[in-house]
């Protein structure tokens, strides 16, 4: 075939392309967006399949990862429609739009986007919240406070009403306006599932004394507002723990425990047969526990079920770490130090499906955040083994290191050295401030920025215990500077973070801590960042003691004052860094298939 008869095919083919391209959005409703809106998100997509070798299953275990599957999906569902009350309806149309036009590439891919971003809303390519299908804006309160409620609102009415401060934000319940509908609705769900009533006889109490004329809000308990679901879901874990009961019982103990929280909303029989248990192969991230989504408050927990398939051997290498651990907490940098349970639950995993707030590229979990709880059983450590290693992930990572730092430090950062820096993260939750002076519990002392405090903690104190864990033999010294190494990577960013993202967030303020400090320097002539690995453990150390001393004294205005000084962004530093690490990366976004849902 010669030149010009290729170029004439390639030619039709464009030609074709861009016609088909332009049918197709002709047959989009408004507010659904054009291929050409979604086409640049999925061009930075990375697609992370996983696939663990589940093999090695005995019949009961599978017959258990079947039931909870299906719990996941409940729980997704939950949690769909707990960060937008439009995510089903809108899902609902979509799917059959998509299958009216018989399946085109616009609406496939749509249908992509709500996969990835876990509802209608999408992060674009400027780190915006916009919605590609025809629904409002979300809301700071998403779908579990009344909708579109403006927090001075709120705090207004608790001012007002002081007594109803706890119930309203408590970490599982939704906030509801007093109307007579709402009265209805939930004493409906009461009269259907007694069990419900049965267990929350406060709210029973509570609602039977309501006077939809007055105007006001009320608190429900997630099992009242999602009874179907959770109902169904509690059978379903109920139904796990008999097929699992004979091979591993201390794994079915969990599950019937863990129903029963769903219908409780009380997690403390599951959290402790949770981080207690000695499980066999199979383990579950059950519940509802973190408060990101929640940009209101930052006190409501939004639902997740994690399935994930142990490592034995590397679990068992990771556990031989923690006899450090005690050794870490007295060496903080504060004065109100604790006694910590050296033998806690860490384990590596594989991600065998995650759903709800789980699902994504997140590489590891320590649970239960109840302060009440960890004090009483420790906490449970979960590394996503198959994805921290993934090698797509790590390329990407590892590409926009080297654009970000100076040729001399550009071989420093590992996978393993990744790996060490989120299991000491992890382990960072365990240890430092537990409380306020007062007896307050941090997140809802520093609302809305506990989550923000909480994980910078961590990330320092992974990086402050890697001077003790070198001298005890645990790092040597190439491992040691791979974990300062992946301490910068963490800092790194590709645009300006919004206020409302914690993570990013408190990552530049590390990166400008480090920066003021003298651990980074920036090359001017280079438009990149020198480590200076002699000043790191000193920098590190200053800045954990003051955000210990931020969270022991449960200062909100403190709090805000801090990331105030240090969540800023110069586009002749931060900015030339992430435009060197948008032209050197591939990927933005992870669209994560799993195999044990037919690569859904």
């Amino acid at each position: 075939m010669n030149g010009r008869y290729r170029a004439a095919l390639a030619a039709g083919g464009l030609a074709a392309g861009l016609i088909s391209m332009t049918s197709q959005a002709a047959n989009l409703p408004d507010g659904y967006w054009r291929p050409e809106q979604v086409k640049p998100i999925l061009s930075k997509t990375v697609t992370v399949h996983l696939a663990p070798d589940l093999s090695g299953l005995s019949p009961a275990e599978r017959a258990a990862v079947q039931d909870l599957l299906e719990a996941g999906r409940l729980l997704h569902r939950i949690y769909l429609e707990q960060t937008h009350r439009a995510s089903l309806t809108a899902k609902a149309r979509l799917e059959k739009l998509n299958d009216q036009l018989d399946q085109p590439p616009a609406t496939r891919d749509l249908l992509k986007l709500f996969w990835m971003f876990k509802g209608p809303i999408a992060t674009t390519l400027d780190n915006e919240r916009e919605p590609f299908l025809p629904v409002e804006p979300q809301p700071p309160g998403r779908n579990v406070y009344p909708w579109n409620i403006a927090r001075a609102t709120l705090d207004q009415y608790l001012a007002a009403h002081p007594r109803q401060r706890d119930a309203l934000l408590a970490p599982r319940t939704i906030v509801r306006e007093v109307t007579a509908d709402n009265i209805a609705a939930d004493q409906a769900t009461l009269k259907q599932y007694p069990a419900l009533a049965t267990l929350h006889p406060d709210f029973v109490h509570r609602l039977s004394a309501l006077d939809a004329d007055r105007g006001a809000y009320y608190a429900v308990p997630y099992s009242v507002a999602y009874a179907d679901d959770i109902v169904r879901a509690y059978h379903l874990l109920w139904h796990a723990a008999d097929a699992i009961e004979a091979s591993d019982p201390d794994f079915a103990d969990y599950l019937r425990n863990r129903g029963r929280d769903l219908l409780s909303d009380n997690y403390e029989s599951g959290d402790a047969a949770w981080v207690t248990g000695d499980f066999k192969t199979l383990d579950a991230q059950i519940g509802s526990f973190e408060t990101y989504d929640d940009k209101l408050y930052g006190v409501k927990t939004f639902f997740s079920l994690s399935l994930l398939l142990k490592d034995r051997q590397r679990s068992a290498a990771v556990k031989k770490a923690l006899k450090h651990l005690q050794a870490i907490e007295n060496n903080l940098p504060y004065e109100h130090h604790k006694q910590v349970i050296t033998d806690i639950p860490v384990g590596v995993y594989n991600v065998i499906a995650d759903f709800g707030q789980a699902r994504g590229t997140n590489t590891a979990s320590i649970l239960p955040n109840d302060p009440r709880h960890a004090e009483k059983y420790g906490r449970t450590i979960l590394l996503r083994y198959n994805i921290m290693t993934n090698p797509a992930l790590f390329a990407d990572s590892e590409a926009a290191w080297k654009a970000a730092v100076v040729e001399a430090d550009q071989d420093d950062l590992t996978m393993d050295g990744g790996f060490q820096r989120t299991l000491w993260h992890e382990i960072g939750h365990y240890l430092g401030v537990a409380q306020t002076v007062d007896g307050r519990n941090l997140n809802a002392a520093l609302a809305p920025n506990g989550n923000l405090f909480e994980e910078m903690k961590a990330d320092l104190v992974s990086l402050f215990a890697a001077p003790e864990l070198h001298k005890a033999g645990y790092y040597n010294d190439a491992a040691l500077r791979a974990v300062y190494a992946a301490g910068v990577e963490r800092t790194l960013q590709t645009v300006k973070p919004r206020r409302d993202q914690p993570y990013q967030t408190m990552e530049l303020m590390q990166m400008n801590y480090f920066l003021r400090h003298g651990l980074l320097s920036f090359d001017r002539d280079s438009g990149r960042l020198a480590i200076h690995y002699g000043k790191y453990h000193e920098v590190v150390t200053d800045m954990l003691r003051d955000v210990l001393a931020i969270q022991y004294a449960g200062n909100p205005d403190r709090a805000a004052a801090f990331i105030d000084e240090y969540a800023t962004w110069d586009d002749d530093v931060q900015g030339v860094i992430a435009k060197h690490i948008r032209a050197a990366t591939q990927y933005r976004y992870a669209l994560v298939k799993y195999a044990a849902l037919q690569d859904q």
